[in-house]
């Protein structure tokens, strides 16, 4: 088995091994992943925080040692939260929010053997339920991208991925393995700030998730990460004035 982990802000991670391939999830600045296949151009990677798989080119492959690898993925989380920040080395290099800086101290951590410098904020572990709509607002209005996992890009369950993991809990990336997680609640009156609502289509396959807001509000990226009003038929769009999502059920991870 091979290992690498991210040196760039932001790696994309396609369903093939092609540069025509949709995009499906996005690397960030240090995230370890396993290499599990090896192709003339593509690699096919497996995260390490939540078992996500896609190819990435092997121009940006940063391979490690398994002892470094092993080392960082028992250590604590250190993740960036601000917009965009910058780290130094020999030259600058920005970062976006949810970045993994490993084991920093005094603002300074070592990086496959390369000291950096960081002067703005980490959180590090789990946090108040409360912080989990903080963190959601600042990705407000922030562009719908498919498999984008940033506030310069990104799609429902990358955006309730995101926001869990910078409040130190981990759920998985697609919003149908999220629903399997977390209490159900029976009415949306019974929901907290916080919680996951899940949405299907006429299949009755999960395909949308917000997280929801006090008043029955919910906050969400459909065209962009935006807020709406939310009841027991699903989401009400207040600028169409009419329903878009069918809600199918409610979890509570914490």
């Amino acid at each position: 088995m091979r290992y690498g982990i991210s040196n760039f802000s932001i790696i994309p991670m396609r369903a093939d091994p092609t540069d025509l391939s949709e995009m499906v999830n996005q690397v960030l600045f240090g995230e370890q992943y396993k290499i599990i296949d090896i192709r003339k151009k593509f690699s096919k990677i497996r995260l390490s925080h939540d078992k996500y798989e896609g190819w990435i080119c092997n121009k940006q492959i940063l391979e490690i040692e398994k002892s470094y690898y092993d080392d960082l993925l028992s250590s604590d989380k250190n993740h960036t939260t601000d917009l965009l920040d910058v780290i130094k080395s020999d030259s600058f290099q920005t970062i976006v929010m949810g970045s993994v800086l490993p084991k920093i101290e005094n603002s300074i951590f070592k990086f496959n053997n390369i000291d950096y410098s960081f002067d703005g904020l980490t959180v590090n572990g789990e946090q108040s339920k409360e912080m989990l709509v903080e963190t959601a607002m600042m990705y407000l209005n922030a562009p719908y991208l498919w498999g984008g996992r940033t506030p310069f890009g990104i799609d429902c369950s990358g955006f309730s991925q995101m926001v869990y993991r910078l409040n130190g809990i981990n759920i998985p990336r697609d919003a149908k393995d999220q629903a399997e997680l977390g209490s159900t609640l029976s009415f949306v009156e019974e929901s907290e700030s916080g919680d996951l609502a899940f949405f299907d289509n006429k299949e009755g396959e999960i395909v949308h998730v917000g997280i929801v807001l006090d008043n029955n509000h919910i906050i969400h990226a459909s065209g962009k990460v935006r807020i709406d009003k939310i009841d027991q038929q699903g989401i009400f769009n207040i600028e169409k004035g009419n329903h878009t999502h069918k809600l199918r059920l409610i979890k509570s991870y914490l």
